[in-house]
Parts: C-alpha cells; sequence; structure tokens
C-alpha cells in the first residue's frame, strides 16, 4: 500500500508539472553558445566560444526546415555539438529561427535559405581564417549542396550530410510514388496552392505525428506509466520535449513550392538546372570531399534518393556511411551519440590531418534497389528503440505497398497526359485557327508566370519576363512602321535578344525572314524582298550593307556605344515602350494556322533558296516534336543549332514551346561551354544539325561512362557513324533524327533509334505520306496501267510524297490525281527507300543523284557508309564530270591521330551494292561546312581535280576492292 501510495503522489506531482510547465524541469541546458551574426533571415551561433584553441577545424552545422536549430544540441552532452567541440572541432550552428516570429518569415523561399548559409560560410571563413566543413541534417544538407554549388565551392573544405534526399523522384519520403503524379500534382501544388498556404509549427508537428499515430500513442503511453519514475524519464526530457512541441517550426508556402516545383516535380537536385536568384546551378560544380549518411531505416530521406549525389556530383569524392537507423536517429539518440558523430570526427581527420578512414566510411556507389527486406523483427527493434524518431512505420510500409503498385499506372496516365492534348490541339487546327509562336509563349505567361523560359548566360528569364520583353519589342517595332504581314529580316545571333524578336514580329503579325549570316546576305535580302532589318550590335555593318533599313536590338554588355546611328539605323533600344501608342489595327497574337510566319532562306550561290513556312506547318513540327521527343516541363532543352535553320526554328524552339520546356540557349558550338552548361543549366534535351556532334566528341569534354542529365539527342542530318558515336559517348542517352520537308507537312522521326542512319516513320499527326516508283534520269514518277502512280516495293528507291492539307496552293508543283481521281499530294525533293519493317531511309536529293554511264548512284548510302569507318572525320559524295563520263566520287577527312587504307575504305563500303560504290574515294586534309555545320559539298568540288595522287583510291570492279590511283588506271578510268 505504501508502495503504491508513492508512485500514485510521485504521478501526481509530476504530472502537475509537465501541465504547469510543459514538461519535466531539469538541469541539462544546452551547450554554451554565443549570436556571432544576426540577419533577417538566420542568426549564426557560435558554440563554446570561450574556446580560443588556434588551428581547429571549424564545422558549420545548418538545420532543416520544420526543426529548429537545437537539432544539433538536444542530447546535450551527447548531441552534436558537444561531441565535435570534445574532439576539436569549431562548431557554429546556422538558426533560420521561425517563420511566424521573423520579419517576412512567411514570405521565404528556398533561395532566400541558401543565400542565407552562403552568407554564414563568408562570415565563418572571415572570422577564423579557415575552410568550413558544412553539414546539414535532411534539407540542410540538401541546402549545404545547393550553396556549395552556388559559390562553387568557396571556402568549403568539405560536406557531411544526414538522409538528405538528392534523387526526389527515385526515393520519394514514405514510398510516394514517382512519374506523372509527381509532375502534375506538385506542379499544380507549387503554382496555385503552396504559395498561399505557410504551414504552421502546430501543423509540422501534428503533421509528423499522424506519419505514424500507433508510434505518437505508444510514446505518449510510456511516457504517463513511467510518470512516476522521475529518474528514469529525466535523461531523454529534453528530446521529448524537443519532438513534442519545442522543436518544430513553420514553413512559408513560397519554399514548399519551391521545394515541389525545382526538386520534386523537375527533380533538378539530380538533374541540374535549379535556380538560386535567377542563377541556374548544378551539383556538378561541386568538387570538395562529400560524406553521406544512410539511414537503411529512414523513410524519408530514403537510401535511393540519398546515393542520388553520387551521380549528380560527378566531380566529387562521395563517401556513404549506412547505418541501422530512422531520420531522426542519424542526428540525435543513441546511434548518433555512439556512430554518427564520431564518424564524422573521423572523417573531419581524414580531411585535414589525413588520418585513416574508419571502415564504415566507404566510397559511396550507385544505389541498387534489393528485393532483399529487413526483416519484421529488426525493423520492429529499431522503431521500438527510437521512440523519438520522427521516422515511420506501419504508415510507411502501407504508403511503400500502395505507391509500388500504381507507380507505373501514374507513370503511363501521365505520358498520355502529355501526348493526347498536344495531338488533339494539332488534329483542331484548321486554316483560320489563331495558332502561332507568340501566342504559344503567351498561354505559358499567363498559365505559369513564374515559369522558367530561357537560360542564357547563367541568367534564367521568366516566361512573365520574357512576354513583357516582347510586348516591349513590338511596341518599339510598331513605333517605326512595322505592320501586320510586313516582311523584316532578323540577324541575330543566336541570343534571347533574337528569340525575343522573332516572338515579336510573330505577336504583330509579321513575317520573319530569318537570315543566316553568309557573304550572300544582299542576294538573300534581294530574294525574299525584306526592306527591314532586325539585327544585333555585331550583325549591325553586314546588315546595313544591303541597303535595307537597319533595325538595332539587344547585345547586353557587348552592346557597341558608337553605333553608326542615321535615317537607315534605328536604335530600338533607345525607344521608350511607354511612350508608344498602340494604333487601332493592333491585336495580339493574330496570326491564323493558314497565314505566313516564317521565311528561311537555304543554300547557298546559285542554289540559294526561300522556304515559307506557315503556323500550321510551325505547329505541326513543334508538337510533332514534343511529342517524339516527349517534351515536358521537366525538360531543359539546349538549342545548339542556330535560329535561322528549320531545325532551330522548327524543332529546338518550336518543341520546347509546345512542350512547355525550358529553351537554353548557346551562343556558339563552344565544346568547354557545352560541357559546363549541360549541368549547370540541367540539360535533358540536346538539339543539333548535321555534324554539330563532331566538335563535342573530339574536344573529348565528356568522358564515356560519366554521369549526365542528358536523354535525348534531337535533330537532324547526323552520319551514321557520328550518331554510333553519340550513343557511345553518351550512353544511355539517345538519338532522334528527324525529317521534315519544310513546305509541306511531312516529317518523319526515328522515335525507338534502334535503326542507326533512318529517318524513321511519320509523326502521328502529320501528313500522310507514300513512297512512289521514280525515275531519276527523266525526272518522272512511274505509273501504272491506268496512269496511276506506282508504289515502290520494299526497298526500291522512291520519291517521297505527303498528302496535301485542303488549303495549299498545288500551281507551284503540286500533284492531283496520283493515287485516284482528284487526291492532292507535295512531293517533297528527296528520294528514300522503305524497308520491310516499313521504316524510312533517305537515300539522296533529286538534285544530286550521280547519273553515272552503269546507272544512278545514291549519294546517302555512300556518305553513311564512310562515316562508319572508325578513321574518317567527315566526308561528302557527289558526281564529276570527266571527260563525257560522270563518276561518282566520295571524299573524306581522317580524324586526328588516326590512319586511313584503301583497306579501310574497302571493309567500309562493302555493305553497298558494287554498282553503288564510288569510283574515286579522295582523302582531303579538310572538308569545310557552312554555319550550319553541313559538309560543304561545292567547296569540295572545287578543289577535286581528277588526277593520280596517292590521297586517291580508284575501286576495282574486278577485285572489288580500293587501290591508288596509278597514272595507268587514270588512263583507263578518265577515257
Amino acid at each position: 500500500m505504501s508502495g503504491s501510495l508513492q508512485r500514485l503522489v510521485a504521478t501526481a506531482q509530476n504530472g502537475l508539472e509537465v501541465i504547469r510547465f510543459g514538461g519535466l524541469v531539469h538541469e541539462v541546458e544546452s551547450m554554451p553558445y554565443e549570436v556571432a551574426e544576426r540577419k533577417r533571415m538566420y542568426r549564426l551561433r557560435h558554440y563554446f566560444p570561450d574556446d580560443k584553441t588556434p588551428g581547429r577545424p571549424v564545422a558549420l552545422l545548418v538545420p532543416p526546415l520544420m526543426v529548429n536549430a537545437d537539432i544539433y544540441d538536444v542530447n546535450a552532452e551527447g548531441g552534436a555539438v558537444g561531441i565535435l567541440h570534445r574532439d576539436g572541432i569549431d562548431c557554429w550552428v546556422v538558426d533560420f529561427g521561425s517563420p511566424d516570429a521573423e520579419e517576412g518569415g512567411w514570405q521565404r523561399n528556398l533561395s532566400d535559405h541558401v543565400l542565407a548559409i552562403d552568407s554564414a560560410i563568408d562570415t565563418v571563413v572571415e572570422m577564423t581564417g579557415r575552410n568550413v566543413h558544412l553539414m546539414g541534417y535532411s534539407q540542410g544538407g540538401m541546402f549545404a549542396y545547393q550553396t556549395t554549388a552556388y559559390r562553387y565551392g568557396k571556402g568549403v573544405a568539405s560536406i557531411t550530410t544526414f538522409g538528405s534526399p538528392v534523387d526526389l523522384v527515385a526515393g520519394l519520403p514514405l514510398g510516394l510514388p514517382g512519374g506523372g503524379i509527381t509532375g502534375q500534382a506538385a506542379d499544380f501544388l507549387a503554382d496555385h496552392v503552396m504559395p498561399r498556404l505557410p504551414i504552421s509549427s502546430s501543423m509540422v508537428r501534428l503533421g509528423f505525428q499522424l506519419l505514424d499515430p500507433v508510434k505518437t500513442a505508444k510514446a505518449r503511453l510510456d511516457f504517463v506509466r513511467q510518470l512516476h519514475d522521475r529518474e528514469a524519464l529525466l535523461p531523454k526530457e529534453r528530446q521529448r520535449r524537443f519532438l513534442q512541441s519545442d522543436g518544430w517550426v513553420g514553413y512559408s508556402g513560397p519554399a514548399v513550392a519551391e521545394l515541389l516545383k525545382q526538386f520534386v516535380a523537375h527533380n533538378r537536385m539530380m538533374s541540374g538546372g535549379f535556380v538560386i536568384r535567377d542563377q541556374p546551378v548544378s551539383l556538378a560544380e561541386i568538387r570538395c570531399p562529400i560524406l553521406a549518411f544512410v539511414g537503411e531505416l529512414d523513410d524519408i530521406g530514403q537510401p535511393a534518393a540519398v546515393r542520388g549525389i553520387v551521380r549528380a556530383a560527378p566531380n566529387a569524392e562521395v563517401h556513404e556511411a549506412s547505418l541501422m537507423a530512422g531520420h531522426f536517429g542519424l542526428v540525435a539518440g543513441s546511434t548518433a551519440t555512439r556512430l554518427t558523430w564520431p564518424l564524422v570526427r573521423d572523417w573531419v581527420r581524414w580531411i585535414e590531418d589525413g588520418q585513416p578512414l574508419p571502415e564504415q566510411i566507404v566510397p559511396m556507389q550507385e544505389h541498387v534497389a534489393s528485393d532483399r527486406q529487413l526483416p519484421l523483427a529488426i525493423r520492429a527493434v529499431h522503431t521500438g528503440a527510437a521512440v523519438a524518431e520522427a521516422g515511420v512505420g506501419l504508415g510507411a510500409s502501407l504508403a511503400g505497398m500502395a505507391g509500388s503498385t500504381v507507380r507505373g499506372t501514374l507513370e503511363l496516365a501521365g505520358e498520355a497526359g502529355r501526348v493526347l492534348p498536344r495531338m488533339t490541339r494539332l488534329g483542331m487546327i484548321a486554316p483560320h485557327t489563331r495558332i502561332s509562336l507568340s501566342r504559344l509563349m503567351a498561354e505559358h505567361g499567363r498559365r505559369s508566370p513564374l515559369g522558367e523560359c530561357i537560360l542564357f548566360d547563367d541568367r534564367v528569364h521568366t516566361n512573365a519576363a520574357v512576354n513583357t520583353r516582347i510586348d516591349n519589342v513590338v511596341r518599339g517595332l510598331i513605333s517605326v512602321g512595322v505592320r501586320p504581314a510586313a516582311r523584316i529580316g532578323v540577324l541575330m545571333e543566336t541570343r534571347p535578344s533574337a528569340l525575343v524578336t522573332v516572338a515579336a514580329l510573330s505577336r504583330i503579325g509579321a513575317v520573319a525572314v530569318l537570315l543566316p549570316p553568309s557573304s550572300e546576305l544582299s542576294e538573300a535580302a534581294r530574294l525574299t524582298g525584306i526592306k527591314t532589318i532586325v539585327a544585333d550590335p555585331e550583325n549591325m555593318p553586314a546588315a546595313a550593307q544591303t541597303g535595307a533599313r537597319v533595325l538595332v536590338l539587344g547585345g547586353g554588355d557587348s552592346r557597341g556605344l558608337d553605333l553608326p546611328l542615321d535615317g537607315d539605323v534605328i536604335d530600338l533600344e533607345q525607344i521608350d515602350p511607354d511612350a508608344v501608342r498602340l494604333p487601332g489595327w493592333y491585336r495580339p497574337d493574330p496570326g491564323l494556322a493558314r497565314e505566313l510566319a516564317f521565311v528561311l532562306v537555304t543554300g547557298t550561290g546559285d542554289k540559294l533558296d526561300v522556304k515559307y513556312i506557315t503556323n500550321h506547318r510551325w505547329a505541326l513540327s513543334a508538337f510533332g516534336t514534343a511529342t517524339a521527343a516527349d517534351l515536358d516541363h521537366q525538360d531543359t532543352v539546349y538549342c545548339l543549332a542556330p535560329l535561322h535553320h528549320s531545325s532551330g526554328l522548327l524543332v529546338s524552339l518550336g518543341g520546347a514551346v509546345a512542350g512547355g520546356s525550358r529553351i537554353a540557349l548557346a551562343r556558339s558550338l563552344d565544346p568547354a561551354e557545352f560541357a559546363e552548361e549541360v549541368y549547370r543549366y540541367g540539360v535533358t534535351v540536346v538539339t543539333y544539325t548535321w555534324t554539330m556532334m563532331r566538335d563535342i566528341l573530339d574536344a573529348d569534354v565528356f568522358p564515356a561512362g560519366r554521369p549526365h542529365p542528358i536523354r535525348l539527342f534531337i535533330g537532324s542530318g547526323m552520319p551514321a557513324g557520328l550518331w554510333r558515336r553519340t550513343l557511345e559517348q553518351f550512353a544511355p542517352a539517345r538519338v532522334l533524327e528527324f525529317y521534315a520537308s519544310i513546305e509541306g507537312d511531312v516529317v518523319l522521326a526515328n522515335v525507338a533509334g534502334m535503326k542507326i542512319g533512318c529517318k524513321g516513320r511519320p509523326v502521328p499527326g502529320t501528313a500522310k505520306v507514300e513512297l512512289v516508283s521514280y525515275d531519276p534520269e527523266t525526272d518522272e514518277i512511274r505509273t501504272d496501267a491506268r496512269g496511276f502512280a506506282r508504289r515502290t516495293a520494299d526497298n526500291e528507291v522512291g520519291l517521297l510524297i505527303g498528302r496535301a492539307a485542303e488549303n495549299v496552293d498545288l500551281s507551284a508543283g503540286g500533284l492531283r490525281g496520283v493515287f485516284a481521281p482528284g487526291d492532292a499530294w507535295l512531293p517533297t525533293e528527296n528520294l528514300f527507300r522503305r524497308d520491310a519493317d516499313g521504316d524510312l531511309w533517305l537515300m539522296d536529293r533529286r538534285d544530286t543523284v550521280v547519273h553515272t554511264a552503269r546507272g544512278p548512284v545514291y549519294t546517302q548510302p555512300i556518305v553513311d557508309a564512310l562515316n562508319e569507318v572508325t578513321a574518317v572525320d567527315m566526308e561528302v559524295a557527289f558526281g564529276m564530270q570527266v571527260g563525257d563520263r560522270v563518276l561518282a566520287v566520295g571524299v573524306v577527312s581522317v580524324r586526328d591521330g588516326y590512319q586511313l587504307t584503301p583497306q579501310d575504305v574497302t571493309e567500309g563500303l562493302r555493305g553497298l551494292e558494287p554498282g553503288q560504290r564510288p569510283d574515286l574515294v579522295y582523302v582531303v586534309p579538310e572538308i569545310p561546312r557552312s554555319s550550319t555545320y553541313r559538309p560543304s559539298v561545292r567547296a569540295v568540288q572545287a578543289e577535286i581535280v581528277p588526277e593520280p595522287a596517292d590521297n586517291v583510291w580508284r575501286y576495282n570492279r574486278v577485285s572489288g576492292a580500293y587501290e591508288p590511283l596509278t597514272p595507268e588506271s587514270a588512263l583507263i578510268l578518265f577515257s
């Protein structure tokens, strides 16, 4: 009776104390610290400030949002700062405070926190004279990665993280499914819900408790059962109060929105290209050593997500320490006291003094999912032992089971949700439908004004900013007399102002004539009939020489201050858009599908040609590209192709705008810049033309096997051998090769990418195509007995034609009555063959077929076969007139460090029929290329002479081999 009474009295006394003070009054105090710096975003704590021991390593610890900075001192002597200080490490802690108690706290975003840590690092480095070992728990570790990358590693000796996810899609907290739900639900919440919904500290506390209500109830029941035993409860009292009330802080809505948008919906910790104050950043900038603690029982910072750092930071030496602990147990509790912080001490000593690493710290390998699950008993034991842990038990297990069963379905639904609306919209476009480049960009601006649109020169431009710039340029153009339907030349380097100019002309309803920089600019201006050219400062002198009026726009920091401005040269940047009164006729984005939108100038010399692109044709390629490449808001499209090339205008710009992707513009093809910007911008898709990738591969800026974010290369004209090299170097990325007729609606794509060199099949929603039998000698379509065109058999070379739209004028070369009376078709300029699987292979242009005495020889198979020879750098093929004969000629240049022999050429061309092999193969030092990186046949033809030489090999049709061209064999061949 006496014992029971004493127990009851003790329970009552202790319970009253808990009710009055929120917990048991105890003598355990936090470790001593002073606030060394106080700023709007944070307070910088310096622990044990009286310890002046010189030369100590310095640790700067960062807490996560939702948990206050006391997390590193919750266990007092057994906490992080106490243990590290005893081991000779100078400890500093960033304290963000609570948003409900800080000025502007509920408006904070993630960038504010990164910049706060950036400032704190500068302060600690200045005050101590030493680089810091940056350490972060959970999201604090994410901040540590992001800040180090943002400052390019300056002042950071190493990074240590605890349960900090990087590849969020690979391991979402609580087993939530990725795929479609991350992209769609996260974006919706980020754009429309979270910015208006701050999460209070009580909501945070309740949320974590509801993650596992059974554990929460059990912890409280155990506390009540032990309430009589004060001595047993006091050692854990500070930790209990931390978890049940004191340790939680609010989470501002903008910070949640940015977390969802950048790191859940877009997973940009992995791909790179996350944005800190308009600056794109990649974890590839991290070069200091990294130690990541992985909790095997962690259901929040899941092992797969944590180990993503080894791919996201390919330039860093990454280690891991894997512990049998949950999320909270990694930094607080008995496991942290016994293992975590002593291992951190050893890590710091390894870096500072070269002492050996403990066996628990090992180089990190990429995460491999295991079918082996920890026995339920082990998980139960550890879960029960870590009652204070903020992990999840049964709830997480159920969520994981549900996630694994629906993840595939959601991903499939997400893909369908992207593709179907595009195809539906494309199918609904009629001649009178309003559709244009500027209209789509305006839609993005209304839907997501803060969404990222253009990345250029390490700066990010939002949809709102880009549309504002477009509208300002529109006012400038209108003020100088630009009206709808006017043809206006655009002569600009690839830069945001070039894209804005094209979009501004589209917004007015004018026609952008995209001019390539060349010596034939005046002739291009004459052919297109333009009287006005918009140019950047670099191209202004060339534009002025055409005699056209020149409007100068853009230039940025490189803008010249002494532009020779007169009546024919107007600086649009000097026009105040607010002072321009818009005329009554102006209606933004008036372009109809049937109306002309762009004019492209292709070819050179006497083959200079003009191509006309309607809004419908542009939309066809734009939506077709976005569909075939599966582009969406998670992608960043790196535009290597210039905007004046069809690939740049239709594929790069069109596909990105139609897919809602970010557009990263490259000033020029610079392999070193390419290597840096791919990571910094988080490039997932690279667009190319012709041999662009050759320069990047030859520069060896991407060692094979190195992790990178690129998933796809899209473009046209890539030679087969270069295609293969690209796949090998950038595995597992794919190549998506397009073919598009400029003026018709034919668009082909090799979506699977399995057949290297193949152009694939028609993109859904584009024109139906047919391959008709064709006589290259007479340039006529072969017909059957009824006079209709004859379709080709498998592997027969034929002319590619596409069904004409209803509003197309056929008088300029169209066809009627091809397969049925009255049907309408547009012929392309190219010859193809269709293989047994139904895939199309380009054989030649109609006007470049080589007409030899033995019959027509097609040049594209020769080019592809030669490019597959390892030693060959570039190649062209053409016909050469020698006397009264025409010979098929192949010309190659050799890669640096390689040698090419006639035997190599013989083997390389063995796959062609003997009659399709070139009569001669020339080896030249270099093959010139055009501004679009297409090997120049005309330039090579001008240098080739039909004479015997060491670099000329002829095809011996008796032996089937190539051999040096001797005077004797030349006499026979040329006679």
